[in-house]
């Protein structure tokens, strides 16, 4: 193998840590506790545990894969092995084309956070996600080392910011907030534990890395539980204050956190509401970009993408093509939203259906690729049959992994029939090679 052409292993457990949570703990801690208890009042706590609890498979399934298989592919990876190259490298496209759209989606949402708190404009929305795309651009071509340090200090601060919100609102919470427990039927607890599983998925992102982890072993499984804990801690207890103090009601689903820090630091509430808004969708961002530019660079390598995605950094190792194919698209679809061309609603639903596949592809490779294991073997199928459910809700977003089908067949049907010509000439194309080589024949005899 051309060891000038391999990605630099730099990633430690705390980085490897930190990864996980930033890409989990995402947008939804500041919108979905409060989405949750409107929909289902108090009982929607019973879905927060109850995802809670399914979030350790999610999580294990993806650790153990990427102990054992180690690859800068990821899932794309996972299902190579388990379903061939084809299958691989579908699924593979089903993730790199749901970040250029999901990552401007996080920023949009973050910047859309401090910008409200602040009474800002929308043109300030989309500078303030554009220097939140640059950062996490920029943190990756240094390298993961660097991006892994940055993603610690703001994991780090995230942490600190929702433990004070927390503590903050528990003197505020009463038992009168409980009753009714169930306001809005049964049902309405299912349909907001469908809401939360997408506070649950990002385990997938970091799969990408693990090609760049020190130690694949220690740091996917030991990084991954650890952040599952934490990450679980940190959404039940959000939920649990965002129901207890009832700021859902008093301030709104979107802005229940805000209530809760203007309660505790005044008018100094909004900005730092604000600012967390930030950090916690910039964390997604860094992970994400960093796992797309991965998954690129690995497709080339196998000839599944165009060459220059292939690209390293001469200086810092990075997938410097992955990368720059997803400023691309950044700007793309920061354009389109900035000009009203389509709808941040839109663009939330288009990667949803991709994200999920992209999941059931990783599951049903861990059921195969795990079989020596069976607690990894039943992990994979509870994480399989968990993101089967929730599929047939993404409704008329399922046309964008169709039109990424669509397009994948037409290429790989193009290259077959390429190669096939290359191997067996037409019979034109028979009769001029013979034409040309008749004057060599000739002059041999």
């Amino acid at each position: 193998m051309d060891h000038s052409n391999r990605l630099q292993r730099t990633i430690g457990l705390p980085q490897a840590t930190a990864l996980y949570v930033g890409a989990v703990l995402g947008s939804g801690v500041l919108i979905v506790p409060g989405l949750a208890a409107e929909m289902a009042g108090p009982a929607s706590l019973l879905a927060w545990g109850f995802m809670t609890l399914l979030l350790f498979p999610l999580a294990l399934s993806m650790g153990l894969l990427s102990a054992k298989f180690p690859n800068a592919g990821g899932v794309s990876y996972f299902v190579t092995l388990t379903f061939g190259q084809k299958a691989g490298a579908l699924v593979g496209w089903f993730f790199l084309m749901s970040v250029p759209i999901g990552a401007p989606v996080a920023a949009l949402t973050g910047a859309g956070y401090l910008t409200a708190a602040m009474g800002w404009s929308e043109g300030a929305r989309i500078g303030i996600a554009a220097v939140m795309l640059s950062f996490g651009l920029l943190t990756n071509v240094i390298g993961m080392k660097v991006a892994g340090r940055v993603q610690i200090a703001v994991v780090l601060a995230i942490i600190a910011v929702l433990i004070v919100v927390i503590a903050a609102a528990f003197p505020n919470i009463r038992e009168a907030h409980f009753t009714p427990f169930v306001p809005h039927g049964w049902a309405s607890v299912g349909q907001s534990a469908a809401i939360l599983f997408w506070c649950f998925i990002g385990w997938e992102a970091v799969s990408h890395l693990s090609e760049e982890f020190v130690d694949p072993k220690r740091a996917a499984i030991k990084g991954v539980m650890i952040a599952a804990v934490i990450v679980g801690l940190l959404y039940f207890l959000t939920a649990l204050a965002t129901v207890g103090t009832q700021s859902y009601m008093k301030a709104g689903s979107d802005a229940s956190l805000v209530w809760v820090i203007s309660q505790l630091m005044g008018k100094w509430g909004a900005l730092v509401a604000g600012m967390t808004g930030i950090f916690i969708c910039t964390t997604g961002v860094i992970a994400y970009t960093g796992a797309a530019s991965r998954l690129a660079y690995a497709l080339s390598r196998q000839g599944d993408a165009p060459e220059w995605m292939g690209r390293l950094s001469e200086r810092y190792r990075t997938p410097i093509s992955g990368i720059a194919f997803l400023a691309l698209c950044f700007i793309v679809v920061l354009i389109l939203y900035g000009s009203g061309a389509v709808s941040l609603t839109t663009l939330i639903q288009l990667p949803n259906a991709t994200f999920i596949l992209t999941y059931l592809g990783g599951c049903a490779a861990g059921i195969r690729l795990l079989k020596g294991s069976v607690w990894g073997v039943l992990i994979s199928w509870v994480s399989f049959l968990a993101t089967a459910i929730v599929f047939p809700f993404v409704g008329w977003a399922i046309g964008y992994p169709f039109a990424i089908v669509t397009v994948f067949w037409i290429v790989n049907l193009v290259k077959s029939r390429k190669s096939s010509q290359a191997l067996y000439p037409s019979a034109g194309n028979r009769a001029e090679t013979a034409a040309k080589t008749a004057p060599c024949k000739s002059a041999l005899h």
